[in-house]
């Protein structure tokens, strides 16, 4: 995971420093249902599970079950970085994507009921807001690997190694 240099910034603001690159990414996490979430345990080592992502308000949301590993996680250390699913074979043909950064439980219950009225989750369940700190693509252009990378403050930074 990252370590956590600048200013945490929302889903939105991501998109609006960066518009093009986040919707890039946005699409990368939109082609497949399930994602790869890593949180740190209480003893500092790594969980790595499923998870879904969806994009609602302006924000990336992150659902979990009651009291799951992964959400008791979070509220103890907020630190994760979220791998978009690869697909079905070895070619990642629209890149590999990783977002890093704090969630944050949402605890509003107007946001939350917002949310259930729109995704119709099953509940009860714990709704996380992604505070990102790094969002990271690496794709082929040709014989070239292309590592785009992202933080806040910071211009996307692209570098293409044969």
């Amino acid at each position: 995971m990252a370590p956590m240099t600048s200013s945490p910034i929302s889903w939105d603001g991501f998109a609006t420093a960066e518009p093009d690159f986040a919707d890039t990414v946005q699409r990368r996490f939109r082609l497949y249902k399930h994602h790869v979430l890593a949180t740190l345990r209480k003893d500092g080592s790594p969980r790595v599970t499923g998870l879904e992502a969806d994009f609602r308000f302006g924000e990336m949301l992150l659902g979990m079950m009651p009291d799951s590993l992964k959400a008791l996680d979070l509220r103890r250390d907020p630190r994760f970085a979220l791998h978009a699913n690869p697909g079905p074979d070895a070619e990642m043909n629209d890149g590999d994507v990783r977002v890093s950064g704090r969630a944050v439980e949402i605890t509003d219950p107007e946001v939350i009921a917002r949310f259930i009225e729109e995704a119709t989750p099953p509940e009860p369940f714990h709704l996380f807001r992604a505070e990102l700190t790094e969002v990271v693509r690496i794709g082929l252009d040709g014989d070239f690997l292309v590592i785009q990378s992202w933080r806040p403050g910071q211009p996307l930074r692209t570098v293409r190694r044969k």
